[in-house]
């Protein structure tokens, strides 16, 4: 017996210092960026580099402007999300309460097996033949652009909503289900207003995870976005987000000089925007989780 609480204890304490390794972890990261990137606010002001519209770091002077960057990662991201959460969602819920069980076997492993497809391989996709049907199609000066981002975007993240969604799902109890049904109501209604909203915390989970892998995304808006640091006016402009600028641009930058500090800046910038988004959702989540409690 006593063997069994020492093991007991020793469990604990491994499991609170792998805790404490993950937190540390990230605040390690979380200080490293902030030392990195505040350091270019002794040569611009915070409003020029978060308001200003040019992002010219070889001129002379240089120019970090990044409101052209931040409107791009925000038009690619809520275009991305709005295509991916519906999709996302709805195939959860007809995985999790419609399909035969035969049909779940196969389409489950083929969306999880998506959420594993390197992202290069998803810009190739967008470069090598959705650009080309854009221009054909949609008379684009340019197929790589802000729709086709979000196209690529929306791609990748329906498999993570999807399989998050799904998993909250089924882990509702079925006696909330056999509940809602011997009281009359009928299944979409059970569905709708029993299901749902008792998942509703995994399903803003699923959401939050899918929009952040859209607004953090690097490869697939760095290969086909664009490239262009101007803020867009349609959703057939070619622009630069946030991450791309970052990728494209980290390793010409002299280390220590000052675009080395905006980039770093951006990132700060990029993680601020990120956790913003987390906190929404995860806010919204427990909101409607506490009104389905109490109803």
């Amino acid at each position: 017996m006593l063997q069994e609480r020492a093991s007991e204890k020793y469990t604990r304490w491994l499991l609170l210092l792998v805790a404490c390794s993950s937190l540390l972890t990230l605040g390690g990261i979380v200080l490293f960026l902030f030392m990195e990137g505040l350091p270019i606010f002794n040569s611009i002001s915070i409003t020029d580099f978060l308001l200003g519209s040019l992002w010219y770091p070889t001129d002379e002077p240089p120019l970090f402007g990044i409101f052209p960057l931040i409107t791009a990662s925000l038009a690619v991201t809520v275009l991305a999300s709005a295509l991916a959460v519906p999709l996302g969602v709805m195939t959860a819920l007809y995985l999790a309460e419609i399909a035969p069980s035969a049909v779940r076997r196969v389409v489950k492993p083929f969306i999880e097996l998506l959420a594993a497809l390197p992202s290069v391989v998803i810009g190739f996709v967008g470069m090598v033949l959705i650009a080309p049907l854009m221009q054909d199609w949609l008379v684009a000066a340019s197929g790589l652009n802000i729709l086709n981002a979000a196209l690529m975007l929306a791609f990748m993240s329906v498999p993570t909503i999807c399989s998050v969604a799904e998993d909250a799902l089924r882990a509702v109890p079925h006696s909330l289900r056999e509940a809602s049904l011997a009281l009359g109501a009928t299944r979409w209604e059970t569905l709708a207003q029993v299901v749902v909203p008792a998942a509703l915390s995994g399903i803003g989970t699923a959401i939050m995870l899918g929009m952040s892998r859209a607004i953090g995304e690097t490869m697939v808006v760095l290969m086909v976005a664009g490239g262009a640091a101007i803020s867009p006016t349609s959703l057939l402009d070619p622009v630069r987000p946030m991450p791309a600028s970052i990728a494209a641009e980290m390793a010409e930058a002299p280390f220590r000089d000052v675009h080395y500090h905006a980039l770093f800046a951006t990132g700060i910038v990029l993680f601020l925007l990120t956790l913003t988004f987390n906190v929404i959702a995860q806010r919204i989540a427990e909101k409607h989780q506490t009104s389905s409690s109490a109803c």
